[in-house]
């Protein structure tokens, strides 16, 4: 019940739209009773001939009493042709009114996905890299599009029902029990009528529950289903460059099968709900005529009353078995929403203090004091020291997983130190905003990532006014506008996604550019040539040796040019750094770094 509230707050924002729609829904409500009520002078006048008889037990209000007697006074052609009018308008009327609150319905449940989506995306962008680190990217795509569509369809159906099925309900009901007191039905109808149907509640509630976890469960496999499409397609050269179509069709076909059984289970138990609620309100009504009937034939009870009576219990079907259906609709809602507030209610490793200051621009040195480093349980780096000052270059070499990606991660705080202190110009980087940070540091990754924008876009990403001669500067400076004036609209050419109509130079010089445009002092290079040709990496590595250039530069060293530029190399192994000097000081010792020089020097690249 707790996630359903937390669910329908969403809603508040928006009550003024919802109000509307329950007016609406009490118009529509009050038509549909006024046209029932109708059947009594239909019957009584028109198609018996007889006269609306209130029993002379019953004590009548004066109003009630003089409509009666009009319409009594009223010849039979004059009757129906008024009652057909009236039907006319109020049924008009009344589907007018249905379409208003079908239609702001269906608006408030758009606002609110909308804001869920939002809020969820919001969150997601403030999440630090350890959460996706452990959370597959198909999967949070899944929250927004597949866990967000099945909330949308609670809101537009479920809340629709919960709250213009009661009012029907009082509607009719309120219509039986006038008939009751105006035409004296007896309680045993009433007993059937008002007390039996109820009962059907109880299987439905069963039904429900198992529906939640087997809802939970489908949109589970809907995310497998999302990981397997965004792998596939992502990696689709991988995929056929190991031939591996088959093998990616049956693991799909296999996800898609339990997909389809879930979702079956659900339409099993969803469908069960009518029938039963179909048979108990035909069980009942079965019962009522036999009743009924006999005090008709007897002369005791008034055939148009009757008839009237019966029409509002079948009218009372509709919304018993539209709010069974409910709480069907909440229970799959309810998982959705369990696996969206898993998101939202993710605590951030990496927070802002809330007096944090703005960073001044950097001049001195940023220093790891015994900064250590680990999650679940598992240190990665142990007892770093090291301090770097301004306009160094330092570089870091060792084996694959020793943690040098992680320790340059740390400067603008993607992770937190576990233990230690990382300081800039002697003040601790968790003293300071994010932004302020992180708007002092370039990054430029082995892994070029480009959005599918124009090429001016992506070089002066993180600008809310690029001037163009500051962007085709940067160009100029990562050996990258020669080609980009060789493409169809220049610096207004869409790159496509992650930049797939670029070669793997033009991207990493793009995002050169990019750390260029940016112009802060202080830049991290994360093997930024690793997976270059060698005319590529002859392009790039003069353009980053043109960005360093007065820049304090920490660099992964992957390549032997970028390690000789160091000021000092620093070797790590098992996350502890064991060796540290220049290029020359390391190399006349026997120790790691000349291993792997001599791998490097053999190979063609430094691992």
């Amino acid at each position: 019940m707790k996630e359903y509230i937390r669910l329908i707050k969403f809603v508040r924002p928006h009550i003024w739209v919802l109000t509307l729609a329950t007016l609406c829904m009490i118009g529509t409500s009050a038509f549909s009773g006024v046209s029932i009520s109708m059947i009594i002078p239909l019957i009584d006048n028109i198609i018996t001939g007889k006269k609306m008889i209130i029993p002379a037990s019953v004590v009548v209000p004066d109003q009630i009493k003089a409509v009666i007697d009009f319409i009594n006074s009223m010849p039979p052609m004059d009757l129906l042709n008024w009652m057909i009018i009236l039907v006319m308008i109020f049924w008009l009327l009344r589907n007018l009114l249905e379409f208003f609150q079908t239609y702001l319905m269906n608006d408030v449940s758009q606002r609110v996905i909308r804001d869920v989506k939002n809020t969820i995306y919001d969150k997601l962008l403030s999440l630090p890299m350890e959460f996706y680190s452990k959370n597959p990217t198909g999967k949070l795509m899944s929250r927004i599009t597949n866990d967000a569509a099945v909330i949308r369809d609670s809101i537009s159906t479920g809340l629709t029902d919960m709250l213009y099925q009661p009012i029907q309900l009082v509607v009719y009901i309120g219509l039986v029990f006038a008939i009751k007191v105006y035409f004296s039905i007896s309680w045993g109808l009433i007993f059937i009528g008002m007390v039996l149907f109820p009962l059907v509640i109880y299987p439905v509630v069963k039904i429900g529950k198992r529906l939640k976890s087997i809802s939970r469960q489908s949109q589970e496999s809907m995310s497998d289903i999302t990981v397997t499409l965004h792998e596939t397609i992502s990696g689709i050269r991988m995929v056929k460059a190991f031939s591996m179509e088959r093998r990616e069709a049956e693991r799909f076909k296999k996800q898609n099968q339990q997909f389809y059984k879930l979702a079956m289970k659900s339409v099993k138990r969803s469908s069960v709900v009518s029938p039963i609620t179909e048979f108990a309100g035909m069980f009942c009504i079965a019962i009522i005529l036999w009743i009924a009937g006999k005090e008709i034939v007897s002369g005791a009870l008034s055939a148009g009353a009757f008839v009237t009576f019966l029409a509002s219990i079948l009218s009372l079907m509709k919304p018993i078995k539209r709010l069974t259906n409910v709480y069907s609709i909440n229970q799959q809602a309810l998982a959705a929403a369990s696996r969206i507030f898993e998101v939202l209610d993710t605590k951030d490793t990496v927070v802002e203090k809330p007096n944090a200051g703005e960073l001044p621009k950097f001049k001195d040195f940023v220093k790891f004091d015994n900064v250590s480093f680990g999650y679940d349980e598992k240190m990665i780096l142990k007892d770093i020291n090291l301090e770097v000052k301004a306009g160094e270059i330092v570089a870091f070499v060792g084996p694959s997983g020793v943690g040098k990606t992680t320790l340059v991660n740390l400067l603008p705080r993607f992770y937190d130190v576990t233990s230690g202190a990382l300081t800039i110009d002697g003040v601790d980087v968790r003293e300071y905003t994010l932004k302020s940070l992180r708007s002092q540091i370039s990054i430029v990754t082995q892994e070029t990532i480009l959005f599918n924008e124009t090429v001016a876009y992506n070089i002066s990403y993180g600008s809310d006014n690029p001037d163009m001669k500051n962007i085709i500067r940067a160009a100029e400076i990562a050996n990258a506008h020669s080609f980009i004036m060789n493409m169809p609209q220049g610096y207004e050419t869409i790159v496509g996604e992650r930049g797939f109509r670029l070669s793997g130079g033009e991207k990493q010089r793009l995002s050169i550019a990019r750390a260029v445009f940016k112009n802060s002092p202080i830049l991290i290079l994360d093997e930024a040539t690793s997976q270059l040709d060698t005319e590529s990496e002859v392009l790039v590595q003069e353009a980053i040796d043109r960005m360093m250039k007065g820049r304090t530069v920490f660099a992964i060293a992957h390549r032997l040019s970028t390690i000789k530029h160091a000021t000092r190399i620093y070797v790590l192994d098992a996350g502890h750094i064991i060796d540290m000097g220049s290029h020359d000081a390391l190399i006349q010792k026997e120790g790691l770094y000349k291993r792997l020089y001599n791998m490097q020097f053999g190979a063609g690249m430094l691992k």
